[in-house]
């Protein structure tokens, strides 16, 4: 598995995933072949969660191919991670929430020998060890391989679920705060209130074809409770007259400038910014790291093409850039942690259209959500 940090890669990929794979995506997503088989999935999520992609992009040629119905389960599935954007940003306090979870649990790691050994790849569960191993060596697990992991984790281990959440956002190169931390709350029964997934052996075993056997889960456990509940706030955000941008901040998560209509207005510099671990909460691990920062120069030699101008500065020289009105919004998370833990109160939030489109069918479950799917796709 290679994810290189380009657009150009990352474009040819999703080309050679449409035209050779995502007919049978609906029948083989769910298997787990191996790292060096991932060719029913389309492994588009590092890109898609970086902006390198546009969710947009992916749409408008996957639907030049094949009708919405043969589709329609990719096209949902590439939109679990706007739902979860969107979910959070109705419901900010929860990311609050969980990043002082992990603080009180900080004491606890080297204390816990569950937890060492489960981080180390070093338990008595075979199929659980090797996924720790691709994890660190890759950065990124197949979709229901993670579902097994955090209810392995959670149930089996019996460790938090928040630092589990926690290792995957320091490995995966998709990891965002969203679809992260909201995800592990899924499977431990907190986000759809007592519905937890608990892995069974003989699951993994058909899933991985047939490669684990008589896996030792625990498979009676109840659902993790907790006395907080989040209520979603109204979204009434909207674009402001952009025609007056002329320079603009960008952060990690859309780094594909050159393609926005800004770019066909007045904007003459963009300013990228890195946030490397000196002012992160979860310290990410330093490949993830550079695949972000190789991604940023990506992003400026597409700039470069264009003949806009660029500057790539680290995240503590906003406080300095007082003069730059417009920024990306950066979604919430560690970015948005920093602008207001500065008080950087000049800026005024630029947001993606398919956020605009999307969130407002956040307030509930997903169902909800993908009901109105074809609303969404239509306005792009």
């Amino acid at each position: 598995m290679n994810f290189h940090p380009t657009k150009s890669h990352s474009s040819a990929h999703l080309q050679n995933f449409i035209d050779n794979h995502l007919k049978n995506y609906a029948y083989e997503r769910n298997y787990d072949y191996g790292d060096n088989n991932r060719e029913n999935i389309s492994c588009m999520s590092p890109y898609i969660s970086h902006g390198v992609i546009q969710e947009k992009e992916i749409f408008k040629l996957s639907l030049k191919k094949y009708s919405f119905e043969i589709i329609e389960k990719f096209i949902q599935e590439v939109l679990w991670r706007s739902y979860w954007k969107g979910w959070l940003e109705l419901r900010p306090i929860l990311w609050k929430d969980y990043l002082k979870d992990l603080q009180d649990l900080e004491n606890q790691k080297l204390n816990n020998s569950n937890y060492l050994k489960a981080i180390s790849g070093n338990t008595s569960i075979e199929c659980f060890n090797d996924w720790v191993i691709e994890l660190k060596k890759n950065h990124y697990l197949h979709n229901h391989t993670r579902m097994w992991f955090a209810s392995i984790w959670i149930f089996t281990l019996k460790l938090p679920w928040q630092l589990g959440a926690e290792l995957f956002m320091k490995y995966l190169f998709d990891g965002d705060p969203a679809s992260n931390t909201l995800g592990w709350r899924w499977v431990a029964g907190l986000q759809t209130i007592g519905k937890h997934y608990l892995a069974s052996s003989s699951n993994i075993n058909k899933y991985t074809n047939n490669k684990y056997r008589d896996i030792p889960l625990e498979n009676h456990s109840s659902a993790i409770t907790s006395d907080k509940s989040y209520s979603a706030e109204k979204f009434n955000v909207k674009n402001t007259q952009l025609n007056d941008v002329k320079e603009i901040i960008v952060f990690d998560n859309y780094l594909s400038v050159e393609e926005d209509k800004l770019c066909d207005l007045n904007l003459r510099k963009v300013y990228l910014i890195e946030n490397d671990n000196t002012h992160r909460m979860i310290k990410l691990d330093e490949d993830v790291v550079k695949f972000k920062k190789d991604l940023l120069i990506d992003q400026a030699n597409r700039l470069k093409d264009k003949n806009i101008d660029y500057e790539i500065i680290q995240i503590d020289k906003l406080k300095l850039l007082n003069n730059i009105q417009y920024a990306y919004y950066p979604t919430i998370g560690e970015n948005l942690d920093f602008i207001s833990n500065n008080n950087i109160e000049n800026l005024k939030f630029v947001y993606r259209d398919m956020d605009l489109l999307a969130w407002p069918y956040c307030e509930k479950g997903f169902f909800n959500f993908k009901k109105n799917i074809p609303t969404v796709l239509k306005s792009i």
